[in-house]
């Protein structure tokens, strides 16, 4: 775990060495090395609103302190999340390949559409839930190497997360792997590294994803309501007749919305403990922090670095110009640093008063409908680990992703000691 310092200070060196009208916070590779911190740092400081005039995703402005995004976040006359203006990614998606899901739309439509799937959380539910996510996490974790290195974010974040998923649509069990191959395909970039070559090959898969997902509904359509999230949709008056780009759209935000947050928070839980030994010398004495403990895992991962809106009119916002269909990218990675907000942004304390202060699962209407799942499914999991093993050792620096929206882990080993 050591050598970590010199790249952070020669990310530092450059942040404050590049003339700030050339800074390009979207660009991937800054966080597949995990190095865009100080120009966050510095643009909260210097620039809070800042315009890039060119990047591999076009222009765009970047909104970058904890208040301002949530005055972004909320003035939905202004700043639109529609697909047809491009969505909620600073990636464009081609005009002929926008899918409207629930997230990538306004009022009045927005609303009926979230509301068909936010049964699937109510406190009820989610205690039926509970009974399920603990079996099998006691399963999981059972099944682990001892005195081994293993990769984490494959036996045990990916793996979770896919069951979870696949119980939440009543997915066939032997399937369901290729929920997280379709999400990750959903969010790669297309290029000879990623995940798939062209954008052709991404449209390809999440093709095969529908059709695997309509012989699901028209059997879910025959058959009585029951409470997963395709039947809900399938017996509800909002989405029963969705065309087939909604369709799609609303699919792919689930898993997504399902996979990778949780799954990457499950994954930077055991590396921050590891940057940080006596606060998890503090949990394991006192597992009752894990109320504390859970979002401000979340808040430290920020496992969305972004949303973004589209502009739909000219205005003034803190003194910057922004023009009609301007894109406007709100960083919740750097929201979270606030240090004007949130105190010590940049130490992790499982007893952090207010730790619900944060903006990882964003704010207003479109704040995430799964946030208190993802919560559950954390503090369970934790539970878990702290019944069963003194400590979980990072054995070195994780693989980061390739991408400025999903803030993940491609690989995390680890170790138990026998």
């Amino acid at each position: 775990m050591h050598g970590t310092i010199q790249p952070a200070e020669e990310a530092r060196e450059r942040a404050y060495s590049t003339p700030l009208e050339d800074f390009d916070v979207g660009h991937p590779e800054l966080y597949r090395t995990d190095s865009f911190w100080p120009y966050f740092d510095r643009l909260r400081k210097e620039e809070p609103v800042h315009y890039c005039k060119d990047s591999m995703f076009g222009p765009y402005w970047s909104v970058t302190k904890y208040n301002d995004i949530m005055e972004i976040e909320t003035n939905h006359a202004v700043f639109s999340s529609a697909a047809a203006l491009g969505g909620i990614t600073i990636r464009d998606v081609p005009v002929d390949l926008r899918r409207e899901s629930f997230i990538a739309m306004d009022q009045p439509r927005h609303g009926p559409q979230r509301k068909t799937v936010a049964p699937m959380f109510t406190p009820t539910h989610l205690d039926e839930l509970a009974i399920n996510i603990r079996k099998r996490s006691a399963s999981c974790l059972d099944n682990l190497p001892r005195h081994e290195t293993f990769d984490w974010v494959d036996n045990v974040s990916i793996e979770l997360t896919t069951q979870m998923l696949a119980v939440l649509f009543d997915f066939p069990w032997e399937d369901r792997h290729k929920l997280t191959r379709w999400s990750d395909v959903a969010t790669t970039l297309p290029g000879p590294e990623g995940l798939v070559p062209t954008e052709e090959a991404r449209q390809a898969e999440l093709i095969e994803c529908a059709r695997y997902f309509q012989t699901l509904w028209d059997e879910r359509m025959k058959q009585p309501a029951k409470s997963d999230l395709l039947s809900m949709m399938a017996h509800s008056d909002a989405t029963r007749n969705m065309d087939f780009a909604n369709f799609l759209g609303n699919l792919i935000l689930l898993i997504v919305g399902g996979n990778d947050t949780t799954r990457n928070t499950l994954s930077g839980s055991i590396y921050v403990l590891s940057k940080f030994p006596e606060q998890y010398k503090k949990l394991r004495e006192n597992p009752a922090l894990l109320d504390s403990f859970v979002p401000e895992v979340i808040r430290w991962q920020t496992p969305l670095a972004h949303m973004r809106r589209t502009a739909l009119e000219d205005i003034e916002f803190k003194g910057k110009q922004i023009k009609k269909g301007d894109k406007v990218v709100m960083w919740y990675v750097s929201g979270n640093r606030d240090d004007e907000v949130i105190d010590n942004p940049y130490d992790f304390i499982i007893d952090r008063k207010r730790s619900r202060t944060h903006l990882s699962f964003g704010f207003g209407i479109h704040r995430c409908v799964g946030l208190r799942l993802a919560e559950l499914q954390l503090k369970i999991i934790w539970e878990e680990i702290l019944k069963r093993y003194d400590t979980i050792e990072v054995m070195d620096e994780p693989q980061r992703v390739y991408s400025s929206f999903i803030k993940g882990y491609e690989t995390l080993p680890v170790r138990i000691p026998a």
